[in-house]
Parts: C-alpha cells; sequence; structure tokens
C-alpha cells in the first residue's frame, strides 16, 4: 500500500533544528551600581522538558556551600505533538518535478505535502524576575503573532517553503518551595505553533518527447463503407535541437531525438499531415 522504498528527509529534525535556532543567540546584561555593563552572558538553550532541566540544576547536594552556583538563566524547549491542518490541505494530485542531473532521461517529482502544525514549547529558568523580564522582551517583540522564516526542507526537489511560527500563550510561574536552602526559580513558559508540511516520497518518471494528436472527421457522410471515422489530421510534437545546441523548430536541423536529453534548451518541431477527402 504504501511505498516499498524507504525515504527520509529530515524534516521534523529540521523543524526542531529551526524552532531552536530562533532563540540561540539571547543575551542579556550585567550592570552594577552605577548602571554600568558589567558583563554580557549569552543564555544557553537546550532540547528538553522544563522539568528536567530544572532537576538538572537543583540536584547538587551540596547546594549551601560557598561557591555553590546556580546555573540560571537557562532555556529548554520540546516539541509537543502533531496536528493535521486541513484549512492549508492543497490538491492532493499535484505535485511537483524537476530535472534529475544523474538520469539525463528522467523528471523527479514529488506529490504535494500534507500540511501539519507542530506543537512546541519554550520554557525560560530564571533566578530573578529581572532576569526573566530582560529574555522575555526579547522575544515578544518578532512575534505578531507569528515570526515566519524560510527553509530550504527538500533540497533534491529544490522545495523552499515558508514556516510560520506563531505564538500561541505566555505563561509564569514561580517555583518556591522546600527549605530555605532551595533556591528560588523563576518559570517562563512559551506556547508556539509552526504550520510544518510533511512530504512524501521522490519518484522518478522519463521524459515525453512525443506527443501525438490525431483529429476525425465527424460529419455522417465522410464515414466509410466500413463505418469508420477517417483521420482529417495527424499532429506530432518533438523536440528540437542544433548540433550546436541550439532549440529549433526545423526537423530537418535537429539531431536524433534519441539523443536529446531533459536538461538541454530545445525547441518544438511541429509536423502535421493531413488527409484531403474531397468536396461531397
Amino acid at each position: 500500500m504504501f511505498s516499498t522504498t524507504p525515504f527520509y528527509f529530515s524534516s521534523i529534525r529540521k523543524y526542531i533544528i529551526l524552532f531552536g535556532t530562533l532563540f540561540n543567540n539571547i543575551y542579556i546584561s550585567r550592570t552594577n551600581k552605577d548602571g554600568k555593563t558589567t558583563v554580557v552572558e549569552r543564555v544557553p538553550i537546550t532540547y528538553g522538558p522544563k522539568e528536567k532541566m530544572l532537576t538538572r540544576v537543583t540536584q547538587d547536594p551540596n547546594i549551601d556551600r560557598q561557591t555553590a552556583t546556580y546555573p540560571l538563566p537557562m532555556m529548554a524547549f520540546e516539541m509537543t505533538g502533531f496536528d493535521y491542518d486541513g484549512s492549508r490541505k492543497l490538491q492532493t494530485v499535484n505535485r511537483v518535478a524537476v530535472v534529475d542531473p544523474d538520469r539525463d532521461a528522467n523528471n523527479k517529482y514529488q506529490y504535494v505535502p500534507v500540511p501539519y502544525n507542530i506543537g512546541f514549547r519554550l520554557s525560560i529558568l530564571v533566578k530573578n524576575a529581572e532576569d526573566g523580564n530582560k529574555i522575555v522582551e526579547q522575544i515578544l517583540p518578532y512575534f505578531t503573532p507569528d515570526w515566519t522564516t524560510s527553509v530550504h526542507l527538500i533540497p533534491e526537489m529544490n522545495v523552499t517553503m515558508d514556516i510560520p511560527v506563531i505564538l500561541n500563550r505566555v505563561d509564569i510561574e514561580d517555583v518556591y518551595e522546600g527549605s530555605f536552602k532551595e533556591r528560588r526559580s523563576l518559570i517562563w513558559t512559551l506556547d508556539f505553533t509552526m504550520k510544518g508540511y510533511i512530504y512524501g516520497p521522490v519518484k522518478t518518471k522519463k521524459v515525453i518527447k512525443f506527443s501525438n494528436t490525431e483529429f476525425f472527421i465527424v460529419k455522417g457522410e465522410n464515414i466509410t463503407a466500413d463505418n469508420t471515422i477517417p483521420v482529417a489530421a495527424f499532429i506530432q510534437i518533438q523536440p528540437g535541437l542544433t548540433a550546436n545546441g541550439q532549440p529549433t523548430s526545423n526537423a530537418a536541423l535537429s539531431i536524433p531525438v534519441a539523443d536529446i536529453v531533459a536538461t538541454d534548451d530545445f525547441g518544438y518541431v511541429t509536423t502535421i499531415t493531413e488527409r484531403d477527402y474531397g468536396q461531397q
């Protein structure tokens, strides 16, 4: 029923990388009492649920020692699910075709992709409210409510799509439980929807080099004795290319059709053969 040949375009992986890349260059600055910037630090980002990241930074058994550090702020993101988006569905029978550079006589084609909404969640973990404000204010202005990025999804088919990322919701949580030795954690949670596409396999098909069309006489008086309808005209269209690589519509100047490949800049040779049945 499905394709017997395995195919994989790393589409989901590309979407995950795209989402993480949107937030991998966020910096916050530290100032002294005079308001001068003393240090600028990059906010690290990693893939994983916020619970795992929070456990990672709080599992030090000697958190009360003088040299203990709390590695915040940091960000974590995860993919939360897929939903089919029927509002973006394209005609199922439509397809994209390109010339196969490895096989001159073939074209590669692929049917239109299936639209899916991919959910993502970005968690921002900070130890004070000001750090969270600095990070969130560097994100929110770019989403109105979406940010669109062009992504080269299927290189072999030269497919580039505009992928919107929509900001749906922003929540903040203050985690402050347990003993006084435990540090306070502020968690900002931003939920997003990415308008992505999932593609099917790439197939090959030979290039059509001949187009034959027959025109028939349909008047009753022109039907032959054996009740067959005679052919009035026969039209054949084929590629035309001169020996020096120039397109032509003259069959006498063209090289053999078998020597013309899909990547050539060929013209079209039209041959019309008519039959004269006389006046009835």
